[in-house]
């Protein structure tokens, strides 16, 4: 991929994965899929262990000290403090709790789903018994079928009539009350999501810190907001934005309690807004990453990339090396530049007297066509004639011989 190492991997429990992850992308941090660590409980764990209160300790708290504490607290009233596997989980928690790692962008993923989406999503054209040439077929119109899907949805996006357009049709006066029912509808939805209660704890010339008490689901969930006022920045404990990309609801009510009106630009990561697709894509180098259609070009470029990538390698042993590499490229560079131009090869290249002749290959057979399927009278005609076996004839059988019928 070009760019940067990614920031995260999600991968199941595997040790030569981690390994390599550890090895070749250091700076990347190797997550362990969080569902199938959960679905393990119910098969690791005796019936009577409190499965429903590992998974609010898992998934509702965000601090980390209290995290710990609640864990020691339900398997000391569980009677699990030996148990072997809650052990070694408990030992990996910096690796799949939320509490640990939401503080890494990763869009919200926790699990390795996109992934196994992806597995389902080809199997219904790829199968097992496909042969190479059959795969690569496959894949390609999986892809083809895929991105088709996502052009009609950006097209139904952007030429749809919306709401607004459905006002316009409209006459003023049922415009305006039809605004208004809608106004109202979204702020009685928004405060129902939003929390119900905000304290400000800490008020100073650097920084703001509110308490936001959240009901949900009959439980109340209190996380902390923090406002710099120098960098003019809003911060949550639940790391929703840091995670997901999207502010949360606690960060939101307070901007909506300082009557901000409208979202810094911040706090909108490109990723999520309709020209997500217009820009660039660059390499390390920051050059233009172009989108190739034939086959045989990409085909090229990769053999003349490694080939590049090995006189590099070489060169760089020695300053001579490195010096001689370097003319030799800006010389062929000029002479790559003259004949995009129009000049003919004899004036860059040198003679004709240099060109190659390539032979056509020695064909063979294929080696897994099939026989042709014969039908019945061919396979009759190769038998041979047939003869009476009782007159020894052969314009009939034995069945229909004068013989015979006289004798009967």
């Amino acid at each position: 991929m070009p760019g940067d190492e990614p920031k995260m991997i999600i991968t199941d429990q595997d040790a030569a994965m981690a390994r390599a992850i550890f090895e070749v992308v250091p700076t990347t941090f190797h997550r362990l899929c969080i569902w199938h660590i959960t679905t393990k409980f119910s098969d690791k764990l005796p019936r009577t262990a409190y499965w429903k209160e590992f998974k609010e300790t898992i998934w509702e708290i965000d601090n980390i000290d209290e995290f710990e504490e609640k864990w020691h607290a339900i398997i000391t009233k569980s009677g699990l403090t030996d148990h072997p596997w809650l052990s070694s989980v408990f030992d990996l928690r910096k690796s799949w709790v939320p509490a640990y790692v939401k503080h890494i962008f990763a869009a919200g993923m926790s699990s390795s789903q996109r992934a196994e989406g992806s597995h389902a999503f080809f199997k219904r054209y790829i199968s097992r018994r496909n042969s190479l040439m059959d795969f690569i077929t496959r894949f390609q119109r999986a892809l083809s079928h895929q991105r088709q899907k996502e052009l009609l949805a950006d097209h139904i996006d952007a030429f749809e009539k919306t709401q607004c357009a459905l006002l316009l049709t409209m006459d003023k006066q049922m415009a305006e009350i039809y605004t208004k029912a809608m106004f109202q509808k979204f702020e009685q939805e928004l405060m129902q999501s939003l929390p119900c209660f905000m304290e400000l704890k800490v008020d100073d010339a650097s920084k703001a810190i509110y308490k936001v008490s959240e009901r949900k689901r009959g439980k109340t969930r209190v996380t902390e907001v923090v406002y710099d006022k120098y960098s003019d920045q809003w911060s949550c404990s639940c790391k929703g934005f840091e995670f997901i990309g999207i502010l949360c609801c606690h960060a939101l009510a307070l901007l909506k309690r300082e009557q901000i009106e409208y979202l810094p630009n911040k706090y909108i990561l490109n990723r999520w807004k309709k020209t997500a697709k217009s820009g660039l894509v660059s390499d390390s180098n920051g050059n233009e990453i172009k989108d190739c259609e034939n086959n045989s070009l990409l085909i090229k470029r990769s053999r003349m990339s490694r080939l590049a990538s090995d006189v590099i390698e070489h060169a760089l042993m020695s300053e001579e090396g490195c010096e001689l590499l370097s003319n030799n490229l800006n010389d062929t560079r000029v002479m790559l530049k003259l004949l995009n131009d129009g000049v003919g090869p004899s004036k860059v290249g040198g003679s004709s007297s240099q060109t190659r002749y390539l032979k056509d290959p020695k064909r063979v057979t294929h080696k897994g066509s099939s026989k042709r399927v014969k039908g019945a009278k061919e396979t009759r005609m190769k038998r041979g004639i047939r003869h009476c076996q009782q007159c020894g004839q052969t314009s009939h059988d034995i069945r229909r011989c004068p013989r015979m019928a006289n004798t009967s």
